[in-house]
């Protein structure tokens, strides 16, 4: 089975969720209304990326990173290029920078 990898560097709190776009750093800036209180910003984030990315929410983990804002997303089941693919698709869908 296939696992693909995603950092992510997530702002929990916000007025509105979505995704930002990319840093510099590489890492894709998103944004989710929950707060960073027990795990729900977490869920949030995995809920997001698998709505946006078109993916069951099942295939989406927080695998690394759970209490700090830049975390290790993984994907089962999805290989790396699809997993490229479909964020260049969400983020030019949305208006937002890649």
């Amino acid at each position: 089975m296939s696992i693909a990898r995603l950092t992510v560097r997530v702002q929990p709190g916000a007025r509105a969720a979505g995704l930002v776009g990319r840093r510099a750093d590489g890492a894709l800036a998103l944004r989710v209304t929950a707060p960073a209180l027990e795990g729900r910003a977490n869920r949030a984030v995995e809920e997001l990326l698998a709505e946006r990315l078109g993916l069951r929410r099942s295939q989406v983990k927080v695998a690394r990173g759970e209490t700090s804002r830049t975390k290790q997303v993984e994907f089962e089941g999805v290989t790396q290029d699809t997993l490229d693919r479909r964020l260049a698709l969400a983020l030019g869908a949305a208006g937002e920078t890649s």
